[in-house]
Parts: structure tokens; C-alpha cells; sequence
């Protein structure tokens, strides 16, 4: 009855192991699925991140184009408007001037 006793034991204790085994490989085996996984959602994300940010450069560059134009537009214009009326634009200017002084000078006691 021992010999079947150590005999169980032994073939319990192999059955463990190949358990064990098995059991880790097993890990092994979803460590490196999910590590490929996280790979493939890094690229993803990666070029995702890169088509955003090319789509968002080609996007400022036609508003700053656009912007360039306006910027443009109302220089010539105020630039026509000084050369028609010198003296109005001159007091305009001086009147600005002075309400912008008089704001920034106004201090607080």
C-alpha cells in the first residue's frame, strides 16, 4: 500500500509540474500576444497622430495665407484712406493716442 501511496504521490507531483509548466508557458504565450497587441496600437495610434497633425499644418497654412491677405487688404486700405484725408487721419491718430495714455496712466491709489 506504500508503494501505491509513493507511487500516487510521484504521479501527482509530475501532474503538478506539468501543470506548472503549462501554466507558464500559457503566460508566456499571452504576455507576448498582448505585447504585440500594444505594439500594433502604438503604430496606430502613431499614424493617426501623424495624419492629424499633417491634415492641421496644411489646414493653418491656408488661414494664415487667408489671414496674409487680409492683413493686406486693410493696410492698402487704411494706407488710401491716410493719402485722401492726411489731417483727419493725423488727429484720429493723436485722438487714440491720447485716450490710450490717458487709460494706461490712470492708475489706481
Amino acid at each position: 500500500m506504500s508503494n501505491r501511496l509513493d507511487d500516487a504521490a510521484i504521479e501527482v507531483r509530475a501532474a503538478a509540474g506539468s501543470i506548472a509548466d503549462h501554466g507558464q508557458k500559457a503566460i508566456m504565450d499571452v504576455a507576448a500576444i498582448a505585447e504585440r497587441a500594444i505594439t500594433d496600437a502604438a503604430k496606430t495610434a502613431e499614424r493617426a497622430l501623424r495624419d492629424g497633425l499633417d491634415t492641421l499644418r496644411a489646414q493653418a497654412k491656408t488661414y494664415a495665407g487667408g489671414a496674409g491677405d487680409n492683413v493686406d487688404t486693410a493696410q492698402r486700405y487704411v494706407m488710401d484712406r491716410v493719402k485722401q484725408r492726411p489731417v483727419t487721419a493725423t488727429l484720429t491718430g493723436l485722438g487714440i493716442g491720447l485716450l490710450i495714455g490717458l487709460l494706461l496712466s490712470n492708475k489706481p491709489k
